[in-house]
């Protein structure tokens, strides 16, 4: 019999697999998540932000049921959140239930922490730190227990003004999308030249500005360097996305764009969600010869 303790193996070791956040658009990364892990495609590094650092640890665990269920099935869930929870203060997305009582067994959101132990993969999640206003990119040695793993995945993925800040080891954090929300500069300065990139918004996306600058300004008055980057995000994010058009242009990256976006990242409608998920797996049913041929 094998050991419970025996580590898995992957067999992806020169490209780094990178998930966009996007709130509740990653029920399509979810669709095109259960593509990798139905065809053993095992990176040995994985990277995310905010809903993408969910999609990284479910990915992780290897778990593609978990996958869906956090970004479809966990809308039908009472206490999710609301407008209703937001104005309690505790959230449009109700996150310490979320991130920090569903994920036990017997819960709504059951995690294999021993599995996702097991896997030898490298990992890091961004987070954007209140008081310095510079990113936190934590690693598996910031983690040792269940509670450390998803209070990390929470601190990345709260939403600036939607969501309270999170805390973790007495600093507060809001949604490392602030940074752009493609980690990609922590691949590059992990060593990786390759990259596999499961993106959140269609082919051709730009975003653009806030448009009530003065209410990022008056919400964070407090922390100035939070208003700011929420002011600054949009030129980030079109940088990242142009370099990483410039890598796959080189052969050097592929990037997986939904066709189409249904959703939006606060989107609550259960049959939306679903339908979001079934895109993105007939899309990653689709093109799965192709992800493979990138990755040899």
């Amino acid at each position: 019999m094998t050991s419970q303790k025996q580590m898995l193996e992957n067999n992806i070791k020169n490209t780094a697999l990178i998930f966009e956040g996007g709130g509740m658009r990653a029920s399509y990364s979810s669709g095109l998540l259960y593509h990798l892990l139905d065809n053993h495609l095992y990176f040995d590094y994985a990277a995310g932000i905010s809903a993408g650092a969910s999609c990284s640890v479910n990915y992780l665990s290897r778990d593609q049921e978990r996958a869906k269920r956090s970004f479809v099935d966990i809308v039908k869930d009472p206490l999710f959140g609301g407008w209703k929870s937001f104005l309690a203060g505790e959230g449009y997305f109700r996150a310490k239930y979320i991130y920090e009582k569903t994920p036990y067994p017997d819960a709504a959101l059951p995690f294999d922490f021993q599995q996702f132990s097991r896997n030898p993969a490298e990992l890091r999640i961004g987070a954007f730190e209140m008081e310095t206003g510079h990113m936190k990119y934590f690693s598996r040695k910031d983690i040792n227990t269940l509670q450390d793993l998803m209070k990390i995945v929470r601190a990345s993925s709260s939403l600036p003004i939607f969501m309270p800040p999170a805390t973790f080891n007495g600093v507060q954090y809001v949604d490392g999308g602030l940074s752009g929300g493609i980690p990609l500069d922590v691949a590059k300065q992990d060593g990786y030249n390759r990259f596999f990139v499961i993106l959140t918004r269609p082919k051709g996306y730009r975003k653009t500005p806030v448009k009530h600058k003065n209410i990022a300004k008056a919400f964070y008055r407090n922390y100035p360097q939070v208003a700011q980057a929420m002011l600054q995000r949009h030129q980030l994010y079109n940088e990242t996305l142009e370099e990483l058009e410039d890598l796959q242009r080189e052969g050097k990256a592929f990037l997986v764009y939904p066709d189409e976006m249904p959703v939006s990242n606060m989107e609550k409608n259960y049959s939306k969600l679903k339908r979001s998920y079934e895109l993105g797996y007939q899309q990653g049913k689709r093109d799965i010869s192709l992800w493979k041929q990138f990755l040899g």
